[in-house]
């Protein structure tokens, strides 16, 4: 007993765990590094096309590259507590890596012949130069320029200032930049989110752009983590209306639950469900408004900003959801207001299940419920807890 050691604040001398590996847990097993390390660094995660439509509302077909990269370098300190693309990267992407997993984009759509808008993703910022390698940033600003396309990447605000934009838009004169903003509210970026930047950051990032002529796509967040039904459609209409007037877009991202994330835990120890399709349909009604005051749909006179909502994963239990049997039909009208801006997208739809997602919302306004009160809404909950 004499030897026995009590335990202390100050622990026992050796080296203290970093919240950061215990947060992160599965991206650091030996499992999850194997992944890693699997992955071809010569080939793109994945390289698709899908219906859009361009700055001047004409549509067409634009091509998706998303590149295995390094990953966000926020990711490596903290990360936001919703984001897996930390999944798809690897550690050891060179600048030649990036320069042949381009080259199989471009030759798998014929130097993108049939499509006049290109989208390249990076599980990060294209233009942040731990991320990306400069001369790779320049390969993609100039190709996209050189083929006539529209191009699309993300970025975080820090990134954005006004030096980079102007060594960038010499190089590319029809970009458009897409800011993971999440919430147009500080505590939400801070305590749900963990974003790492405040919306004073967006603000001035959206400044410097519009100096420059970018034009802004703005992802907002839908029912981000510790945050029940009822407040989410709440701030979701707030942020819309709070961002409009300074964004050309905005891509609403309903939650749906990526692997080895916070909110993965959240859900799987049964503390968040992600949200209702019917939360959707009410929140665009709610903006839309905001966005087509002369209720004019996409392209019609007056148009403040473009509204998109794609739910990932719609329909599915990780992903926004209602009951089951109506599902699909909501998820396709949804992606058509995106297209038409139309409320007339969403007449006939109904369900019996939008009497429980609508009772669920009043009892949350009713009840101090931070976490919220819905129930699993379809299958075998443990079945629904296992799913990949």
């Amino acid at each position: 007993m004499a030897n026995q050691k009590s335990l202390t604040l100050v622990g026992d001398g050796q080296k203290g765990a970093r919240i950061h590996d215990l947060v992160k847990a599965p991206a650091n097993t030996p499992w999850a590094k194997a992944r890693q390390q699997s992955w071809d660094a010569s080939e793109p995660a994945t390289v698709y096309y899908t219906p859009e439509t361009l700055a001047d509302g004409t549509p067409c077909s634009a091509v998706t590259v998303i590149l295995r990269t390094k990953g966000c370098h926020w990711w490596w300190s903290s990360g936001c507590t919703f984001c897996g693309y930390f999944n798809d990267t690897r550690d050891d992407v060179t600048n030649e890596d990036l320069h042949a997993q381009w080259t199989y984009a471009k030759s798998k759509f014929d130097d993108f012949k049939d499509h006049a808008m290109v989208k390249v993703y990076t599980s990060g910022s294209l233009l942040e130069d731990r991320e990306i390698p400069v001369p790779f940033q320049e390969t993609v600003l100039r190709d996209c320029q050189d083929l006539g396309k529209e191009l699309i990447v993300e970025s975080r605000c820090e990134q954005l200032t006004e030096e980079k934009l102007a060594w960038a838009t010499s190089i590319n004169t029809s970009f458009a930049v897409a800011i993971g903003l999440e919430a147009y509210d500080d505590e939400v970026l801070r305590f749900h989110v963990n974003k790492g930047f405040t919306t004073k950051s967006w603000d001035r990032a959206v400044e410097n752009l519009k100096k420059f002529n970018v034009r802004v796509k703005t992802y907002l967040m839908f029912k981000p983590p510790f945050m029940n039904e009822a407040d989410a459609l709440l701030h979701g209409v707030k942020w819309i209306e709070a961002v409009a007037e300074k964004s050309d877009e905005i891509s609403v991202n309903p939650m749906n639950i990526q692997r080895g994330t916070i909110i993965d835990r959240l859900h799987r120890h049964n503390e968040y469900r992600p949200p209702w399709l019917w939360s959707l349909v009410e929140m665009i009604r709610q903006a839309h408004p905001t966005i087509h005051p002369n209720n004019t749909g996409n392209g019609g006179e007056g148009q403040v900003s473009r509204l998109i909502v794609h739910p990932t994963a719609g329909g599915r239990v990780r992903g926004a959801h209602n009951c089951g049997a109506c599902d699909a039909e909501v998820v396709a009208a949804i992606e058509r207001y995106a297209v038409s801006g139309e409320l007339a997208e969403f007449e006939g739809l109904e369900c019996d299940c939008q009497k429980a997602w609508a009772e669920e919302v009043a009892l949350e306004h009713a009840l101090p419920t931070p976490l919220g009160i819905s129930k699993p809404r379809r299958g075998n909950v443990l079945d629904a807890l296992r799913a990949p």
